[in-house]
């Protein structure tokens, strides 16, 4: 047997034995990329499919994370901004380019397993004013078209991610109704996704309820039961993400669509930046959430019936994000940054715990911090500076580096900013009053960090061992793999 074969003999054995099929887990993550430490797209797909994490959503179609995706089995997600729906509802030429430019070329030539596209990203919102709100169904219908003219329309389908704000109730689930500007919308947005075959997407998040009303039961945020049940009729309510799910299960019933199939979006819980957001309570409630999806208990008003699916928010960190709602904004993810585990989570796709990302490239283990020889009394600007420009948030009250120091404070704000330069001796000068150690100044959980070298993405996305035989290889396994799965072997 000659060399190529042996190898991918290999491949298909490692196949066999690793690879769970991703229409077995409902769980997926949201992977979203608004970081200046972004670990090569290469190494999060590994990450993936080490913790055998068969969906992704996307919040947009980068094209290196799509081609980091080709080949690798992941179903996924793939958006078209806010920004972009102006364009495609006023043309089909444009709508026929972004299908060809987005979805095509990976389908046809990458391997990118893309199942669905996300029109838009919480357009109804209510801060939004109305904004997006007329193009959503003219961008659905022109990307339906083109998907149909490029013979994709009976594998791709086409979701609106929803804010649960969309929906209300005065007072128990059962009365859930949309906002009364939305009606007329949602009824056609539901008749597409019905006629489709696609779900109802939505994005739920028990946290904000807690984190926006001082009156909110703290144990009804969680699925450990409450003290505090809401009763609706035969039905009681024990956890807030069953009553809201309900909430619009009930008005999908008032407009004649309540069987439509429903799908979570983003669901999960920070880690800090706020009283509640915390390592132990983030773990309780996405552990408590993943317990029933892996239980199949469903909800009152749908027993046994689980969503469709279960995006996490989120797979990182995402520390260049907006804090406007919140310094919690930026900590979201069930890893951190450089893609290792907060906390023990089983997501009941075969890992009792999370996998840590392997082979991140970070940048040399340096610091900046304050100089300890230096009078700090002039370093407002220099903090302000840095902070404006890198995360401090973590400084904050609720924040793991709160209390730490105002000394330690200085260097926390000195070193976000120099990671985030790629650790350019020039930004850690301030005047003089900052200097580079090769001492780690972490202290207790209070991390500093190392930036991530992007410069060694393409090497860590190469084949690794001499694009000769190996590549070769890889692309026979690829062609074989695809051609079994349309087979229905994997």
């Amino acid at each position: 047997m000659g060399a190529c074969a042996v190898l991918l003999a290999a491949l298909l054995l490692a196949l066999a034995a690793q690879w769970v099929p991703p229409a077995a887990a409902a769980v997926g993550v949201n992977w979203g990329t608004i970081s200046s430490h972004r670990v090569p797209p290469p190494v999060v797909v590994d990450l993936l499919r080490a913790n055998r994490i068969g969906k992704v959503k996307l919040f947009d179609a980068d094209p290196a994370v799509l081609r980091a995706l080709a080949g690798s089995g992941i179903q996924v997600m793939v958006g078209i901004t806010n920004g972009e729906l102006a364009a495609i509802a006023g043309s089909p030429a444009a709508a026929d380019a972004w299908v060809a430019q987005n979805v095509s070329r990976y389908v046809g030539r990458g391997g990118v397993d893309i199942r669905y596209i996300a029109v838009g990203n919480e357009p109804f919102l209510t801060s939004y004013q109305g904004q997006f709100q007329s193009y959503v169904i003219p961008a659905t219908t022109n990307i339906q078209q083109s998907l149909v003219k490029a013979n994709l329309a009976s594998y791709v389908k086409l979701v609106v991610p929803c804010n649960a704000d969309a929906y209300q109730s005065a007072s128990v689930p059962s009365q859930g109704v949309f906002r009364t500007e939305l009606t007329q919308i949602m009824t056609q947005l539901a008749a597409f996704l019905s006629s489709s075959g696609a779900p109802f997407v939505v994005n739920i998040y028990p946290f904000l309820s807690l984190y926006q009303s001082s009156d909110f039961p703290q144990d009804y945020a969680f699925f450990e039961g409450s003290t505090h049940p809401v009763v609706d009729g035969p039905n009681t309510y024990y956890n807030a993400f069953d009553g809201n799910f309900d909430t619009l299960v009930a008005a999908l019933g008032k407009i004649g669509y309540g069987q439509l199939p429903i799908a979570i979006g983003e669901v999960g819980w920070p880690t800090e930046g706020a009283p509640s957001a915390n390592l132990t309570a983030a773990r309780a409630f996405n552990q408590g959430l993943m317990n029933r999806v892996m239980n199949n208990k469903g909800t009152p008003l749908r027993p046994g019936v689980p969503p469709a699916d279960v995006y996490l928010f989120s797979l990182f960190d995402e520390e260049q994000k907006s804090i406007l709602p919140g310094n919690f904004e930026r900590h979201w993810g069930i890893f951190s940054f450089d893609g290792q585990a907060k906390y023990p989570l089983n997501l009941g796709l075969g890992n009792a715990v999370l996998k840590n990302a392997k082979e991140v490239p970070y940048l040399p283990s340096r610091w900046c911090i304050a100089n300890p020889v230096q009078n700090l009394d002039n370093v407002a600007n220099h903090i302000k500076l840095a902070c404006s420009m890198a995360d401090c948030t973590r400084l904050d009250y609720g924040g793991s580096c709160y209390g730490i120091g105002e000394k330690a404070n200085v260097s926390y704000a000195f070193n976000s900013y120099y990671q985030q330069q790629k650790q350019d001796a020039k930004s850690c000068d301030f005047d003089g009053l900052g200097m580079i150690t090769y001492l780690d100044p972490s202290m207790g959980e209070c991390r500093f960090l190392v930036g991530i070298d992007d410069s060694k993405s393409s090497a860590v996305a190469s084949c690794g061992c001499g694009c000769g035989v190996c590549c070769g290889v890889w692309v026979l396994f690829f062609s074989v793999f695809m051609y079994l799965r349309m087979m229905g072997s994997v």
